[in-house]
């Protein structure tokens, strides 16, 4: 993704490393990037080749998911239940949609919609997540955002007075304001950048989103490459925290239903772009806080102002997708960097936690970040495979050395037993 070349201007794959990358354009090949934000912490870009109407309707249709889960939901239970777009989803798209149509991304979606809105209908959630460990899925999402990190680096290559600001600014807020840290180096880069020429304002206009009718088409290899591990990393990076803040700030909300809605709602807005809607965990814990309100009881209405918020920019996703095409194609990646550092950070952290399942996160780690394509299937989802694998395999081990008898201990060697007894005459 980092770079952008005459092919990439053109629409066309082009090689990078070892696969293959499609760069968002618009029609006149721009470079297009959709910013989303997870509890306000990161942007990625996604490198579907579509259109402005396009990219409004996903805008839209995130934005309207959000808002009725957000709100509604968050009247129904009197708690903050506060839902997001998928960030390290995002991640996970803008690294395993080469070569995929826009009506196959659309059915991965409406697969993995499905399979959350299956989760919550049966209450199997907690048990096959819990069959996933939590390294694994922490490694998977780690090297799906690999990409990410070092794109931030390779920028400085080519536009070092956009990206270095960008990267120095993050580095300085995260230690005196690290609430805003990603907003500040966000504007420093829209500096840089307008000081060196790098907008197209001329691009910007007002007006409001339509939504665009995507109707899927289900291949069985996208489903397993793309649906599959946008439903695990979903799951384990998004609901999973998500229902951990709720929980850990008093608010026993069921979590079945609220999954069976997420999972509905965006199986309903798929078909306009909604790739993944599910619980927050940051603003969850903004809005659950003691700042939201000091009466926890009255917290709720934070989460639905929150709805009202994300309904507003998805109304305005045509303003957004304008001015995302006016924006340098490296200030989008320099943010997208600093804003997933933390990210890579904490999955890092939990990947390598547990000494009983550091090799077999190392091994998800790896092969996820490889890009290796096989059968068509995305690395991801081998990642994620090699490494339950590996920890299959070494669960065996472990018990099999703890089965095993343990070895006599050897005997002490003394000076009599090494002089042989002398026979009488």
């Amino acid at each position: 993704m980092p770079g952008i070349d005459a092919d990439a201007r053109s629409g066309a794959p082009r090689e990078h490393g070892r696969s293959r990358r499609h760069i968002l354009a618009d029609a006149q090949g721009i470079p297009l990037a959709v910013p989303l934000s997870g509890g306000n912490r990161s942007n990625v870009a996604l490198p579907l080749l579509l259109d402005a109407r396009e990219v409004s309707s996903w805008m839209l249709a995130l934005g309207v998911g959000i808002a009725v889960t957000c709100a509604g939901l968050s009247l129904r239970y009197k708690a903050p239940v506060v839902t997001s777009w998928s960030t390290p989803g995002a991640a996970l798209l803008a690294t395993s949609l080469s070569g995929v149509s826009m009506g196959q991304a659309v059915g991965a979606f409406v697969f993995s919609a499905a399979l959350i809105m299956m989760s919550g209908l049966t209450g199997w959630f907690a048990r096959i997540m819990g069959r996933i460990p939590v390294p694994l899925a922490s490694a998977l999402l780690g090297g799906v955002l690999l990409e990410f990190g070092t794109g931030l680096f390779s920028q400085m290559g080519g536009s070092f007075a956009v990206a270095f600001p960008v990267f120095v600014l993050y580095l300085l807020a995260r230690r005196l304001l690290p609430r805003y840290a990603v907003l500040i180096a966000l504007g420093g880069g829209v500096i840089a950048s307008v000081l060196t020429g790098g907008w197209h304002l001329e691009r910007v206009r007002l007006s409001l989103a339509q939504p665009v009718f995507t109707a899927p088409e289900f291949d069985w290899k996208v489903l397993i490459s793309v649906g599959v591990p946008l439903f695990v990393v979903t799951m384990a990076s998004q609901n999973l925290p998500g229902v951990a803040v709720l929980r850990g700030s008093g608010y026993e909300v069921p979590v079945s239903p609220v999954l069976t809605w997420t999972g509905t709602v965006q199986a309903v807005l798929a078909p306009f772009g909604a790739f993944g809607i599910n619980l927050a965990a940051m603003t969850a814990a903004i809005c659950t806080g003691e700042g939201a309100h000091p009466d926890r009881q009255r917290r709720y209405l934070a989460a639905v102002w929150a709805g009202v918020f994300y309904l507003c920019v998805g109304l305005l996703g045509a303003t957004v997708a304008s001015l995302l095409t006016a924006m340098p194609h490296a200030l989008v990646l320099a943010v997208a960097g600093v804003g997933l550092l933390a990210t890579i950070e904490a999955s890092l952290a939990s990947a390598l936690s547990d000494p009983t399942s550091r090799e077999a996160a190392v091994v998800t780690f790896l092969a996820t970040a490889s890009g290796v394509t096989l059968l068509g299937i995305g690395s991801a989802f081998w990642g994620l495979l090699a490494g339950v694998l590996t920890s299959v395999i070494a669960a065996v081990g472990r018990r099999r050395a703890a089965a095993s008898p343990p070895a006599p201990a050897p005997q002490p060697v003394t000076a009599a037993s090494r002089t042989p007894e002398r026979t009488s005459a």
